[in-house]
């Protein structure tokens, strides 16, 4: 075998642990749900399941919550003015709830019309009281790799070796 040819087939190899790599750890962010409960007084009223979010995801939902307006004196360029919270941290549960359970709870027509709410992310607001919506929202953090030591989540090719 040509020095070249080996140097091919040792390239391929890892190409191969890599696209396996990126494809694993995209398997265990839709993987990685927690069943989140809603108590009070000892009575459980709802359970829905949530999965983690991208920083992305983070950042989209974070721009549906703010107003942005044209600052003059930079030849229009849209810049932030404020940010409503409560409208982030619901968007935060609605997005990080999954499908299955987002139809059948937060985009629940019959709870809108009784709610007088237009969507599930109002919905979330009115029935959520606001230690419930932080109480998920760090479990949704926790999930999404957020509030981990950095330490946790990557270590260094020395570290590695040692392993």
């Amino acid at each position: 075998m040509t020095e070249e040819k080996k140097n091919q087939d040792e390239l391929l190899a890892v190409e191969g642990d890599v696209l396996r790599g990126l494809l694993s750890m995209y398997e265990d962010i839709q993987e990685d749900v927690t069943e989140i409960e809603i108590v009070r007084n000892g009575q459980k009223y709802i359970s829905f399941n949530i999965r983690g979010l991208s920083e992305k995801r983070y950042n989209d939902l974070q721009d549906m919550a703010t107003k942005f307006k044209n600052a003059k004196n930079l030849g229009g360029v849209k810049v932030a003015e404020e940010t409503n919270v409560t409208k982030f941290r619901s968007l935060l549960i609605y997005h990080a709830t999954v499908e299955e359970d987002r139809k059948k709870i937060w985009n629940n027509k019959e709870a809108w019309k009784a709610l007088n709410v237009l969507n599930g992310p109002d919905l979330i607001d009115k029935v959520l009281k606001a230690g419930e919506k932080s109480a998920v929202i760090d479990k949704i953090d926790e999930i999404s790799g957020y509030g981990t030591e950095s330490s946790d989540l990557i270590k260094n090719s020395s570290e590695q070796e040692e392993d």
